[in-house]
């Protein structure tokens, strides 16, 4: 059985490769040696949130192995800059926040405290994002904070909290009752605290979600996680998977 310490690596790879429901973004595009330089270019927040969108999807979805690990970390950086230049928009921070969470649940081994302190890093520009706007970026926000919370290890690795993790996952549906990845959060925490049926409830409901509009690829890629989710579930149960 592996430690906490050495299973953070898987587990944050689960949790933290959010492609969350800001919707009206294209996304479908191929990597290109101009990538960074479109999100440097970007003039405005909304230019900037989607060029991030459009590249995590290809990083996440469409790159494998080492090539994928590279990708993620020039996206965690350019993320970064593009949030030095529009510090005060709570998309672009909370965009800044997925990449540095989807990089950090790529790196394994010796890497793992790396992993921590990006979470840690990610965490604080969401709580950043949540006070410039308390209304949760259409439920981002809060749906990044409960997956934070309840798959990062608690102390004294990480800073996981499972109260925290329900509270903001509720308040993530609450705002998003219908939405793929607050359901899809919300049923991984009810696994995780083997609440089976609910979890199955919440799984389902995440899996007949309507698509977003230009977020094929994120779709796509959510729903092939919420199929193995299920899966995963089956075979916890007993049950035999649809």
């Amino acid at each position: 059985m592996p430690s906490k310490r050495h299973a953070i690596g898987a587990s944050l790879m689960v949790a933290l490769c959010l492609g969350l429901s800001t919707a009206g973004h294209a996304e479908d595009t191929a990597a290109s040696p101009t990538a960074a330089a479109a999100i440097a270019a970007a003039t405005t927040p909304e230019q900037a949130v989607r060029t991030l969108q459009q590249q995590w999807a290809v990083a996440n979805y469409q790159r494998q192995g080492k090539e994928r690990v590279k990708a993620l970390e020039a996206l965690a950086e350019q993320a970064r800059e593009a949030a030095k230049r529009f510090p005060d928009r709570a998309g672009v921070l909370t965009w800044e926040a997925i990449c540095l969470a989807t990089y950090a649940g790529s790196l394994q081994g010796l890497s793992q405290l790396r992993a921590i302190g990006l979470a840690k890093e990610a965490r604080d520009r969401l709580l950043e994002a949540e006070v410039l706007d308390p209304s949760g970026f259409g439920g981002s926000i809060p749906t990044s904070l409960g997956s934070l919370y309840f798959q990062v290890p608690g102390w004294p690795l990480g800073f996981g909290d499972d109260e925290k993790a329900e509270q903001y996952l509720k308040k993530a549906l609450a705002i998003d009752p219908n939405g793929i990845d607050a359901n899809y959060f919300y049923g991984l925490f009810l696994m995780k605290k083997k609440s089976y049926p609910e979890a199955k409830a919440a799984l389902e409901k995440a899996l007949a979600a309507p698509p977003r509009p230009d977020r094929a690829l994120a779709d796509e890629g959510r729903r092939k996680e919420i199929k193995a989710a299920l899966a995963d579930l089956a075979q916890k149960t007993g049950a035999s998977a649809n």
